[in-house]
């Protein structure tokens, strides 16, 4: 339970068929104070109940967690039996369960990139890890009056490259926008195109936008974000919505019906059975296969995640060109699954930010970390297409990241260049608690940091920050506040210290505390960030992962205040420049002075 793998005891809820049609069931972890968990959606799970010496005794199901938030879970049943086995059982608890299922297909993907030869595959891994160049085709550029000049560039990089291209688009400047407007074009040249991306999220979001553009999208696999919307476009919705499906439903039923009688049936009757089973069997084959060819038929954009194209259904198929999106965060084994059907690449990101996700750190440093977009942008710069005009932060805000991650080369846009939400503000500013005594503490899961003093000096900050504004105004313009700390302990006690405080329930709907992970792809327009490090040796441990710092600073779209000892973190090179930046281009705030 320390290492957030397990919840136990937990009490079952109410269960039903969801908008999925999965069955699934609702637990609630009781008798058990809040605390830090890798239970997310998608993972693999066991259920388990406690023998008369407190020993674990697993179920021989597995299940799959569908929704998780705090205190409460809803987890995927095979089946309404598999209810029947947990229902009631007093000491019932649930852990993480390892599936060994995306990892074979990473392993085999990468079996076959090491063995191809003489093959398209062959070429693609010389050109993205080897020496061999990348090519571009002689295109005349097109006009995008609606883009800037980077984006319009990029997009036409995109359509240029023979074999590979990259989308680095650093915060705020647009990346989606960028690569909707790439595959669109490049639907006008190619009739079907492959979009992927790491997370079931990432491809959720990408495949909303083409729909807005009017593509027609055929989603594999389930989405997270579970609306009517995002549902009409999966591949089970669709299939179920073909005019054929009617037919392939009732033959099902039937062959379900003749198999259940058939022991009891005899002689030239079983015989008859039989072969009426052979023919249903056949025309049931024949339908499943002309719906599956229809739909792909008539889809431009098949989206799944990477794992996701090792699909059956992807099987015999083969794509000019493949999109990954947030390729930054992607593992690279797993960019070899999609890469195999492809003729081309364009992966869209920025190496700046969110590595993947590895549990291991022997791993990571054994180069697991390094992703392919990471590998070709290092290689073969010829490739990457900057995108230079952010349109979220204050010039201020945007400054030091622009200095330190991108060359000096991101311009704020002229619309939000200046905009702040008070008269005569201060864009950026640091509290600096060095002096106060005020310690870090290893959390009690121990795995964590916490600094109780920081946190509740963030409140108090917000606080006053908020009555300066207003809370009628805050509520009027729906001004919106995220607080977000590089450690899990900490955003826990900054989400009780919050619900205890009656000055923020009017506003709480405009609260997010969140880890630096949670907040990726997201923005705000006030921004805390609680860096928790407080000790006399200098030691930053997770803090010294500067694309996690990048990311936090740049959620701010108009206010940023850190919470900090400079005396600790001023040791690393970058935050003792981040700390100069702010004294000469926003405010100190010396607590101890």
């Amino acid at each position: 339970m320390q290492q957030g793998i397990c919840w136990y005891p937990v009490t079952t809820g109410r269960n039903y068929y969801n908008s999925l049609n999965q069955f699934v069931i609702e637990l609630e972890k009781r008798d058990a104070p809040e605390g830090e968990h890798a239970f997310e959606y998608g993972r693999p799970v066991r259920f388990f109940k406690t023998d008369g010496q407190g020993r674990p005794r697993f179920f021989s199901f597995a299940s799959v967690v569908s929704y998780v938030q705090e205190q409460k879970m809803v987890v995927t049943l095979p089946s309404p039996s598999a209810l029947l086995e947990i229902q009631g059982e007093a000491d019932l608890g649930i852990q993480l369960y390892f599936d060994e299922t995306s990892y074979k297909s990473m392993f085999a993907a990468l079996k076959a990139v090491m063995a191809a030869k003489g093959t398209r595959l062959a070429e693609l891994r010389d050109i993205c890890l080897g020496n061999q160049p990348a090519e571009r085709r002689k295109l005349f550029p097109l006009r995008f009056p609606w883009l800037n000049s980077s984006q319009e560039k990029a997009v036409n990089e995109v359509l240029a490259a023979k074999d590979v291209a990259i989308v680095h688009g650093p915060p705020g400047t647009g990346k989606t926008t960028t690569l909707v407007e790439a595959i669109y074009e490049t639907l006008h040249r190619e009739t079907q195109v492959l979009v992927c991306a790491q997370s079931n999220m990432a491809v959720d979001w990408i495949s909303e936008k083409l729909m807005d553009r009017g593509v027609n999208v055929l989603r594999m696999g389930n989405p997270t974000r579970v609306t009517d919307k995002m549902l009409s476009f999966t591949y089970e919705r669709r299939f179920e919505a073909h005019p054929d499906y009617p037919e392939l439903w009732g033959i099902r039923k039937t062959i379900r019906d003749i198999q259940n009688n058939l022991k009891n049936r005899s002689g030239s009757q079983r015989e008859t059975d039989r072969n009426r089973l052979s023919r249903l069997r056949y025309r049931e084959t024949e339908l499943t296969m002309q719906i599956d060819r229809e739909l792909f038929e008539e889809a431009r954009v098949v989206a799944c995640t990477l794992v996701g194209a090792s699909h059956r259904l992807l099987e015999a198929h083969h794509f000019t060109t493949l999109f990954i999106d947030e390729a930054a965060q992607a593992l690279e084994a797993a960019s070899w699954i999609a890469i195999q059907k492809t003729d081309r690449i364009i992966l869209a990101g920025d190496h700046q930010q969110l590595p993947p996700t590895i549990k291991c750190p022997e791993a990571a440093q054994a180069g697991l970390s390094q992703t392919l977009m990471q590998k070709i942008a290092t290689r073969k710069l010829a490739t990457v297409s900057l995108l230079t005009v952010q349109y979220r932060m204050h010039e201020a805000i945007m400054g030091f990241p622009s200095a330190w991650f991108y060359d000096n080369q991101l311009k704020a846009a002229p619309e939000v260049k200046e905009r702040g939400i008070l008269a005569l503000d201060t864009p950026l500013v640091w509290v600096d608690t060095g002096g106060c005594e005020w310690a870090e503490e290893t959390s009690a899961e121990g795995s964590s940091r916490l600094n109780r003093k920081e946190a509740e000096e963030l409140i108090l900050q917000l606080q006053a920050y908020i009555e300066r504004i207003g809370r009628e105004r805050i509520l009027e313009e729906h001004i919106d506040f995220g607080i977000i700390s590089p450690y899990k302990a900490q955003v826990y006690y900054l989400r009780r210290l919050l619900k205890r405080t009656p000055f923020f329930k009017p506003i709480r709907s405009l609260l997010t505390v969140h880890t630096v992970d949670g907040f990726q792809g997201q923005e705000r327009d006030v921004v805390l960030i609680s860096l928790v490090r407080a000790n006399e040796t200098g030691k930053i441990g997770f803090l010294s992962d500067l694309r996690r710092m990048n990311v936090a600073i740049t959620r701010a779209r108009m206010k940023l205040i850190l919470l900090g000892d400079a005396s600790t973190l001023s040791r690393h090179a970058f935050y003792r420049k981040l700390y100069q930046y702010v004294e000469e281009k926003g405010k100190v705030i010396r607590l101890a002075d």
